[in-house]
């Protein structure tokens, strides 16, 4: 968990750095930022560029050039980057979670859960920009997590034994 004491105060030139994990961030459109961010949070938005912090570790989700932050409880859904494997959403548009991998898998034998979110995109339903904490499509993070889903499945298979 981040240390808020250890938040430094942006130089010129960090506006794209965390201020908390000093990782370079991912520029996110602001209309994300305010779809995702509590009440409470909203009252503090500026028209900055913002950026999603990427470093897994790290609380702080958005931040922008002028110092402002926000962190994981800030946020209106869990963000599945930020969150511990097991059940974490992946696709926020069609609600694909590791869990929901895992099960398809165990009952089917293979999860066609990336088929079914490209064929989503491909119909044009699916608003990744505003409903994804990253703001960008997730059909890689599906493809992902399906592979890590199979990998512990698999470690799982063999640690029983």
């Amino acid at each position: 968990m981040s240390d808020y004491c250890q938040v430094s105060v942006p130089r010129p030139g960090d506006e794209e750095l965390c201020p908390v994990s000093r990782m370079k961030g991912k520029p996110v459109e602001l209309l994300t930022v305010k779809a995702l961010l509590t009440e409470p949070a909203l009252r503090r938005i500026n028209n900055a560029a913002h950026h999603y912090c990427p470093e897994p570790l790290c609380d702080v989700v958005y931040f922008d050039a002028k110092g402002t932050f926000y962190v994981k409880s800030e946020i209106r859904v869990p963000v599945w980057q930020k969150e511990p494997f097991g059940d974490r959403t992946v696709c926020y548009c069609f609600g694909v979670s590791e869990e929901s991998i895992r099960a398809e898998i165990q009952t089917t034998g293979r999860s066609e859960a990336t088929e079914r979110v490209r064929a989503h995109i491909a119909a044009g339903r699916c608003a990744c920009e505003v409903r994804n904490p990253r703001g960008a499509c997730c059909l890689g993070d599906v493809a992902a997590a399906v592979k890590r889903v199979e990998a512990d499945l698999r470690a799982s298979t063999v640690a029983v034994r």
